[in-house]
């Protein structure tokens, strides 16, 4: 009996969890699941008339939602220094400038955000017509930082699509065809310079793999981005969806971010 909960207990898997669990944002993204499906199951008893339960998934709903902005009061300042390091960074402008616009979106979205969860626990006694208008601020700031996202989803996508098939234009080389590889390599270190956040450490004959996962990493942002847009927008009193369907939507994009971060943290 031991020897059987020992295993299970020092199970890789198990110290990977620990491991996700240590990190702040692998605790918020699992938080952010559990909100999001909490969302999303109190709608459906609500709908089935069970009042009772869908009161508790509710309240379980509403507090991990301020204990997730509670997580988040040091956040503006990360995205101001994301936005510094953008404007330094090289790249296309476009690119650069959607890039800062979004950091800064963030960093507003979350200091008005910090009002909210002040004003939830009762530290600051904000009036209702003056916490909704705060409330409302900080979900268009939000859905600003998406749009931005978005839009430069779509153009580093179509400018990564161009560049793979100029990349594409010739894999083998001869002894004359020096130059062309040399140009070759060129084009990889415009790729890396202008991509900086998701390519590689260096250029290699490896290179193609991590061209890939950059193309990954770009669309799955891009997928989530589409799906999150909805909740500041509901928020914000733009579109009307559903909980439902706001809940379902977290939900996803949350799993995605999980195993996002488990990646980061365990490497596979």
């Amino acid at each position: 009996m031991a020897t059987a909960a020992s295993q299970i207990i020092l199970h890789p898997v198990v110290s990977q969890g620990l491991k996700f669990g240590s990190t702040t944002l692998g605790r918020d993204k699992t938080y952010r699941a559990i909100q999001y499906f909490a969302r999303f199951f109190s709608w459906y008893l609500l709908n089935k008339g069970d009042k009772v339960d869908a009161a508790r998934w509710n309240a379980l709903k509403s507090h991990l939602g301020i204990a997730r902005k509670l997580l988040r009061l040091g956040k503006p300042v990360e995205h101001l220094q994301s936005a510094l390091r953008a404007s330094l960074a090289s790249g296309p402008a476009v690119e650069q400038i959607l890039t800062v616009s979004r950091q800064l979106a963030y960093f507003g979205y979350l200091s008005y955000d910090a009002l909210v969860w002040a004003n939830a626990i009762k530290f600051l006694n904000l009036n209702s017509e003056t916490a909704n208008k705060v409330a409302k601020t900080s979900n268009r700031l939000w859905l600003a930082g998406i749009l931005f996202s978005l839009v430069n989803g779509v153009l580093k996508t179509v400018r990564l699509a161009q560049e793979r098939k100029r990349l594409d234009v010739g894999t083998s080389y001869g002894e004359k065809d020096i130059s062309a590889e040399h140009q070759r390599e060129a084009r990889l270190s415009s790729v890396k310079a202008s991509v900086s956040l998701f390519l590689f450490q260096r250029i290699d004959k490896d290179s193609w793999d991590a061209f890939k996962r950059a193309r990954f990493a770009t669309r799955q942002q891009f997928i989530i981005d589409i799906l999150d847009v909805w909740l500041p927008a509901t928020g914000a009193g733009l579109v009307n969806l559903s909980e439902g369907t706001l809940g379902i939507f977290g939900l996803i994009t949350s799993i995605l971010g999980i195993q996002a971060q488990w990646k980061a943290v365990n490497g596979k």
